[in-house]
């Protein structure tokens, strides 16, 4: 089977900082690009952090309010010294958390829960920017088409991988949800039928009722 990889969803065009860009070109860069963040990049290229519409905000919600209505926000050292700043190198969040482009979909997912983040710079074999993906792009996989999801369960799972003809097995594909009804020559086959459906991309849920003419799993491991 074929995953899409980082490589395939991220944008390959990529708006950056430096560390000198000043607050207000930041500011402009969002605005005239329609984005939400910019990698900083150093004179190689290499990511050295990220500025987001929320670092931004950090210097709005760090003033006093003018009605006088809120309590005095009290940050520590390190918030304060991030508000106070005024160039992409003291706003930043850094390190960066940088991708590869041949992950899969799944690894990048996992690094941006993980680390709390809602896109990931992408770098090169020597580290350098070569894209931005963004939580959107991974989420494009569940876009594709039912019937491109079924064509790749019925050709190379059940025929090329599993050596069962498709005939064997009812599939429905719908919203990306798959439900397989049947019989398969041995039942050891059913769950690994089911993983591998669910390893395909776009596949949302899969549920199954299926049936096995061979009994090949040892009863010991059933229990």
């Amino acid at each position: 089977m074929q995953h899409r990889t980082v490589a395939d969803l991220m944008t390959h065009t990529v708006v950056s900082a430096r560390p000198g860009t000043t607050f207000k070109d930041i500011a402009r860069l969002l605005a005239e690009h329609d984005i939400t963040a910019v990698p900083v990049i150093d004179t190689g290229g290499r990511p050295l952090g990220v500025v987001s519409e929320g670092d931004l905000l950090r210097k709005e919600a760090g003033q006093p309010d003018p009605a006088g209505l809120l309590l005095e926000p009290r940050p520590t050292s390190a918030e304060r010294a991030r508000a106070e700043a005024t160039t992409a190198e003291g706003l930043m969040s850094a390190p960066a958390v940088t991708a590869r482009s041949e992950w899969s979909v799944i690894e990048a997912a996992r690094v941006m829960h993980d680390h709390g983040v809602k896109r990931l710079p992408v770098v090169d074999e020597a580290d350098r920017l070569v894209g931005v993906v963004s939580r959107s792009d991974l989420l494009r996989v569940f876009l594709r088409r039912d019937q491109a999801i079924r064509e790749e369960i019925e050709h190379e799972i059940l025929s090329a991988t599993l050596g069962e003809p498709p005939s064997a097995v009812g599939l429905e594909v719908t919203d990306g949800r798959v439900t397989l009804t049947g019989t398969l020559a041995r039942s050891s086959l059913v769950p690994v039928l089911v993983r591998l459906c669910r390893s395909v991309d776009g596949v949302v849920d899969v549920e199954h009722d299926l049936g096995a003419e061979l009994d090949d799993v040892p009863a010991r491991a059933r229990t």
